[in-house]
């Protein structure tokens, strides 16, 4: 997996310094122009077939007693804000910030209590990207329609939990606890995207889908997790608003 991600970010280094190059070559006397933009979309993860080795997640699902869910189930809305500050008609460099929260209710699939009622848990996922992106537009700020590539960079603060009842696999007794552990993650991010400007090129509406790749340490079996890692990855689709002053 390591040569893979070490890919991975070699060709976004690569896309960012063709970028900069190309942002270096822009002219002194071009319009710096600035916009914000606040938007909402939806976070879906990564696949169970192409998750990273050691993820919690799959653990959980392919562990003796596995629990009943699906990776599916943490698609989740996300909420999201950037500053982006163009030179010239073709380059734009953006900071932003998102928001993505994810409970998902579980039972073991295969035992139940005494009595015989599920033994439930909720795991929780939250992650908190802090990203800086470069945009590249092809056919330039002005026009009806600005389709657009990008990569860049982002922090992953994040937080994972499992909460409920679980059983001691050495003696099958079911017990309460919250398992928690939290973290920072660095990793690239590819993009595209189109605006449509309205009322002129002040204001306008985006569409974007970017994909982020990370992993966090949850500790494994000694922090009461089954996998030592917890895949971050998954692409965002993006619906914003955006104004330029």
């Amino acid at each position: 997996m390591w040569r893979a991600r070490a890919s991975t970010l070699g060709w976004v280094s690569a896309g960012v310094m063709a970028i900069v190059l190309t942002w270096g070559a822009t002219p002194a006397s071009a319009q710096v122009v600035q916009s914000v933009q606040i938007g909402a979309g939806v976070f879906f993860p990564r696949g169970f077939d192409t998750r990273i080795s050691g993820d919690t997640l799959v653990a959980n699902l392919i562990d003796a007693n596995p629990l009943f869910f699906e990776i599916s189930d943490f698609t989740g809305f996300t909420f999201n804000g950037e500053w982006n500050i163009s030179f010239g008609h073709h380059v734009e460099a953006g900071a932003g910030i998102g928001y993505y929260k994810r409970t998902v209710h579980s039972v073991y699939r295969d035992l139940v209590n005494v009595d015989g009622t599920e033994i439930r848990q909720d795991l929780r996922l939250r992650i908190t990207p802090i990203t800086g992106v470069v945009r590249f537009m092809p056919f330039g700020r002005q026009g009806e329609i600005q389709p657009y590539v990008g990569v860049g960079v982002g922090a992953f603060n994040w937080r994972y939990s499992e909460a409920g009842q679980f059983v001691d696999p050495s003696d099958f007794s079911v017990f309460t606890y919250p398992y928690t552990v939290t973290g920072t993650a660095v990793g690239p991010i590819v993009l595209g995207g189109v605006r449509i400007p309205i009322k002129g090129d002040i204001y306008g509406i985006a569409t974007e889908y970017r994909y982020q790749f990370a992993s966090g340490n949850t500790g494994g079996i000694p922090n009461g997790f089954l996998g030592p890692k917890i895949d971050l990855s998954g692409g965002t689709l993006n619906f914003s608003f955006l104004v330029r002053f």
